[in-house]
């Protein structure tokens, strides 16, 4: 594409990789999965948008498991009620 002021072609970024800085973790112990990568998972707001926890890389690592339980349950509750 071309920027605005002036005509000069940008580059895009190349799309990531499937194992660009992603991690999977069982967070229910039944076999479902969250990805996650280096800005966090995502959360499910009660409206259905989507977003991310803004301090997710400063979280210490049992904050994030503890996030990521309580994350995956609501995000799941919150989908079922939007369905």
């Amino acid at each position: 594409s071309t920027s605005e002021s002036g005509g000069v072609p940008r580059n895009a970024l190349p799309a990531p990789t499937p194992d660009d800085n992603v991690q999977t973790l069982d967070v229910s112990g039944s076999g479902s999965t969250v990805k996650l990568d280096a800005l966090g998972p995502l959360v499910v707001n009660a409206d259905g948008t989507m977003s991310r926890i803004a301090n997710w890389d400063k979280m210490a690592p049992i904050e994030r498991e503890n996030t990521l339980r309580i994350l995956g349950k609501r995000n799941q509750e919150r989908l079922a009620a939007l369905r």
